[in-house]
């Protein structure tokens, strides 16, 4: 078999490798939840720390893209006499793709990275193995909480994502434009539709089981110390937005 040919076929065997393994995470992890094994006050730790402690990352990205995405609609919307569309328009642009995206790419890099480090460094110290021989399943207690911890808590990122951008643009309109508040409120009102937004908190559900399960898979893989711990997390980073703009293009074209 041709050289190039060989790389690819390998290449594409351990990407089908990966996600099988990835699918297997998530039907351990299933399962645990489903037997009553989950460690709880461990998953609400987890919550706290992939999710709440991601908030004001998230509030600061999503309220200044906000306002960029105002500055710019105005210009364009004025010059068309269209500024009471407003409203429409970046509502559409937040709910359905910034939201759910920049907040995603936010969890990939701050979660996922976190997931990768920690399930890596136990994993090179045989911590992971200490479990296992402890009698302890390494699912209920440690992989689990952090798959369901992203699933739960990037929704409501994504929640606080669209309050703060959509704040964000009003403000800019109202304060350099001349907009009134109640002309933009009314102009989402008008147009937008529940699914709109709903879809976009749908996708957050996928989005966070993607980033938790990469952060895991590069996580057990870990090899060769503390340098392995740091290309885990690098990994991590790179592989979760890669497959986030894939999956994002995916929902897109079946949702909407």
């Amino acid at each position: 078999m041709p050289q190039p040919i060989s790389k690819i076929s390998r290449t594409i065997l351990s990407f089908l490798a990966a996600v099988g393994e990835i699918t297997l995470y998530y039907g351990a992890s299933l399962a645990a939840i489903l037997r009553g094994e989950l460690d709880r006050p461990r998953t609400l730790w987890e919550m706290n720390t992939l999710g709440v402690n991601s908030l004001p990352i998230v509030v600061i990205i999503n309220t200044f893209a906000g306002m960029v995405i105002s500055l710019h609609l105005s210009s364009s919307f004025a010059a068309f006499g269209i500024t009471t569309q407003m409203g429409h328009f970046l509502t559409i642009a937040f709910a359905r793709e910034l939201a759910p995206v920049l907040t995603g790419i936010v969890v990939a890099g701050r979660a996922g990275s976190a997931i990768a480090a920690e399930i890596g460094a136990m994993a090179v110290s045989e911590q992971i193995d200490a479990l296992k021989t402890l009698g302890i399943d390494p699912h209920a207690y440690l992989i689990a909480p952090k798959i369901l911890a992203v699933f739960l808590m990037l929704p409501l990122l994504i929640i606080m994502a669209n309050l703060t951008g959509l704040l964000g643009g009003m403000g800019l309109a109202v304060y350099f434009k001349h907009l009134t508040v109640p002309t933009f409120i009314d102009s989402i009102l008008t147009h937008i539709q529940p699914w709109d937004f709903l879809g976009g908190l749908t996708k957050g559900f996928f989005f966070g089981l993607v980033v938790a399960g990469i952060g895991v898979y590069y996580g057990l893989h870990t090899k060769h110390g503390a340098t392995g711990v740091g290309i885990a997390a690098t990994k991590t980073v790179v592989a979760g937005v890669i497959a986030l703009f894939i999956i994002n293009f995916i929902l897109t074209v079946l949702f909407y």
